[in-house]
């Protein structure tokens, strides 16, 4: 695959992002709000909730605090409808989207009896089915946003296509479902190759300090890198040309590719030298 090395600018794009209230999504909101992007913030949590912090509200004050436009919609992406109905509302307030990305995701770390129908329909239901659902609806606006010459793009956060044993046997029902997101990124870099839309995935070596992450028993956080590290991936990613599609990149790899190799700062713990690897990564 040839690499096509052209900068566009986030000034006055808009960046649908589920997930966006915390985390990794709204990491990704603000790194893009700098450049003065439009965000439209598509998550579920409305009010305050002390084990999960955030909230679509929060996470828009905090896209304008660093510059760029926010608007606020509380969706459940499982929802047909719901996420039909957001896609309209964002094409309206700011004329068009030209960036999705495919962040939120569902996860629980268990094995198959540990794992009820009603569990794994919510991790494939949000993370497999969402991912698709959201790329459907906003497909005809970043068709527009293709011939208008904005350089749009799918960002999915998930992991290399590696069908590896290891990489199920603990946890099927949630590998099943985040592989599911990175089928996405395979079929619709293919699919929407002549529509002129880049469709990619972005995926950590080490693991993240999320909200959800310290949630899951036996995490040391402290041993954790910045959701940082992801939003200037992702930044490096949705700024260069669409013409570099159905890639699967891992964050520090994109990072050391433009010359950034001291990642100190995305460190929970400065000095840390074995941080604990993500998932999917051989």
């Amino acid at each position: 695959m040839t690499v096509v090395n052209q900068t566009f600018s986030l000034t006055g794009k808009t960046l649908f992002i589920t997930g966006a209230s915390r985390g990794i999504g709204l990491a990704i909101a603000k790194r893009a709000a700098l450049d003065g992007a439009n965000i439209v913030i598509v998550a579920k949590t409305t009010d305050l909730n002390a084990k999960l912090p955030g909230t679509i509200y929060s996470a828009a004050k905090e896209v304008e605090a660093a510059g760029g436009r926010a608007l606020a919609l509380a969706v459940d992406i499982r929802d047909d409808a719901a996420v039909f109905a957001a896609v309209a509302q964002a094409a309206q307030t700011f004329g068009g989207i030209d960036i999705l990305v495919n962040n939120a995701s569902a996860i629980s770390l268990t094995n198959t009896e540990a794992t009820p129908m009603k569990r794994f329909d919510l991790m494939n239901g949000v993370n497999a089915r969402g991912t698709y659902l959201c790329t459907m609806a906003c497909l005809p606006e970043l068709k527009k946003s293709a011939t208008a010459g904005r350089n749009p793009q799918v960002l999915t956060m998930s992991p290399p296509l590696s069908m590896q044993t290891h990489w199920f046997q603990n946890h099927t029902a949630y590998s099943m479902a985040k592989y599911g997101m990175s089928l996405c990124t395979l079929g619709h870099a293919g699919e929407f190759k002549k529509y002129g839309i880049g469709v990619n995935s972005l995926w950590p070596r080490t693991a993240i300090a999320t909200a959800a992450m310290q949630m899951i028993p036996g995490v040391d956080v402290a041993l954790c890198r910045k959701p940082e590290i992801l939003s200037d991936a992702a930044w490096l990613i949705l700024t260069n040309s669409n013409a570099n599609s159905g890639n699967f990149y891992i964050d520090d790899t994109l990072l050391a590719a433009h010359g950034i190799t001291d990642l100190e700062k995305y460190a929970v713990t400065p000095g840390t030298q074995h941080f604990i690897p993500d998932f999917f990564v051989d």
